[in-house]
């Protein structure tokens, strides 16, 4: 069998450009299929920036910042030009797009193959794309997801909009002054949080009883309570069962309580693209809404690999680039490097920033006896870079063993995505929490959190070591009677 390429990657997703650049540059033969990537989702985070300067032009006031033109007693007033907004987060993503463009692909050796195919049914492992057959030593599928439809009674006759489309749909028009989000992902918390602060009226509906079933509770609590501050209306434990149009207005029974809207977004949840791959014929499984794998991310059949949302999760870029990473490295030599997830961290771009690591208390508890760990707490408003940026709601949970060994930390404030990445660090280099006593960090930063976390945790373990505080106590008298 003549082989043509060393890897065939399959899917426009972020994970599958960077998987081709990466093989390229090993001086692997390969190949990306469907390699447009939708950048639409950038648009949400332009926009969520510009939210967060319009709040903290608000929020001027109570730094001594006023407008002239207003009365100084009151908060600024802040206007939001709609289009205007909408034309600079197409631009940002329009410049990313051009970064990651099919063409400096093809300039990186990568050969570029635009269209959809599937497997072929034969002897030979193969892919079929726009008549012309791929066959490669290995395969990476890599082809993302799209938003999953619930089944709601009345919700496809009334309309809504998803994660996909919800800032494409609104380009050209005025934006929705009224708002229901059903689902509870990090996605529907982020433009829950960015609606509100464009003035709208948001209702966010979820069947758990946190706004996130995966988060440490405590952290899910307070990110709740913020939510509820910026005017976000939360009903927990409370799911859909119909909608309706009435007089050119969208109603929602969740639980017990009918919901009168503008628009509706539904956010509960992404399904893998695979139907067109024909999959079954080359004896790839899956089960519900993943792909099934192994440790080495090879799918039921050995040759081809997948990544990213194909195989479950949530839906995010960095665990989907790690996976990437594995596969790739197991498709083009030899299949050894296994997936852990316990040092890969994530994070949800709220204001404050929620972000995590490992594992949480209550997954601790589960694994490991009480007396075994310890639960580190230190709360932002203690940290003097807080302060100054008035950004104080917020708390850093750190989970680890009585040796020192971190197990995981949770973080909901300020610069949290950074604070994690540094946590994370420590955890995949085995850095026990003991070695970083003498970490210092510059003053007036955020990783000052970290150091008192430090402080924490030798305060603890000194007051669970009875000897040592007897032994020091006796060594202190000692020294304070000693004639000089």
């Amino acid at each position: 069998m003549t082989i043509d390429y060393d890897v065939v990657i399959i899917g426009g997703s972020l994970a599958g450009y960077h998987a081709a650049l990466a093989a390229s540059q090993l001086r692997a033969t390969v190949a990306l299929v469907q390699p447009e990537v939708d950048y639409g989702f950038i648009n949400h985070y332009a926009l969520s920036e510009i939210a967060k300067l319009a709040q903290k032009l608000r929020n001027a006031a109570g730094f001594g910042i006023h407008a002239t033109h207003a009365d100084t007693s009151e908060k600024c007033h802040i206007s939001l030009a709609w289009e205007e907004a909408m034309l600079y987060a197409q631009a940002v993503a329009s410049n990313l797009e051009e970064q990651h463009s099919p063409a400096i692909l093809a300039a990186q050796g990568v050969d570029v193959i635009v269209g959809a195919g599937q497997f072929e049914s034969s002897a030979q492992l193969a892919f079929v794309v726009n008549n012309r057959l791929l066959r490669a030593r290995t395969y990476l599928l890599a082809s993302g997801s799209r938003p999953e439809i619930p089944e709601i009674e009345g919700l496809e006759a009334t309309g809504y909009l998803t994660l996909a489309n919800i800032w494409q749909c609104l380009n050209k028009t005025a934006l929705p002054k009224n708002w229901v989000i059903i689902g509870g992902v990090p996605q529907s918390i982020e433009i829950a949080q960015t609606l509100a602060r464009f003035g709208c009226n948001v209702t966010l509906v979820v069947k758990y009883s946190y706004v996130l079933p995966h988060i440490d509770p405590e952290i899910a609590i307070l990110l709740q309570a913020q939510l509820e501050v910026e005017g976000v209306r939360v009903l927990t434990e409370k799911p859909v069962t119909q909608v309706r149009r009435i007089d050119d207005k969208k109603w929602l029974q969740a639980g017990d309580k009918a919901i009168e809207t503008d628009e509706i977004l539904v956010a509960t949840g992404q399904q893998p693209n695979l139907e067109s791959l024909n999959l079954a014929t080359v004896g790839v499984k899956w089960h519900g809404r993943r792909l099934v794998v192994n440790n080495k991310l090879q799918t039921t059949n050995h040759r081809i690999y997948a990544c990213g949302d194909v195989i479950g999760g949530y839906d995010f870029t960095n665990i989907a680039h790690y996976e990437a990473k594995i596969a790739l490295e197991n498709a083009l030599f030899f299949p050894r490097l296994r997936v852990n997830y316990r040092c890969i961290p994530w994070g949800i771009f709220s204001v404050p920033v929620m972000a995590q690591v490992g594992l949480t208390e209550a997954q601790a508890k589960h694994q490991f006896r009480r007396d075994e760990f310890l639960v580190l707490r230190k709360y932002f408003k203690q940290v003097a870079a807080a302060q100054l940026r008035d950004e104080t709601t917020g708390i850093c949970k750190l989970i680890v063993l009585r040796n020192g060994e971190i197990l995981g930390a949770s973080i909901l404030g300020a610069e949290a995505g950074e604070l994690i990445n540094l946590i994370a660090l420590a955890m995949s280099e085995k850095i026990k929490i003991k070695d970083l006593v003498n970490f210092s960090p510059i003053y007036l930063s955020f990783s000052e959190i970290v150091e008192q976390i430090v402080r924490e945790w030798r305060k603890q373990k000194l007051n669970t070591n009875i000897p040592l505080e007897e032994f020091l106590e006796g060594f202190f008298h000692f020294r304070r009677n000693w004639n000089l």
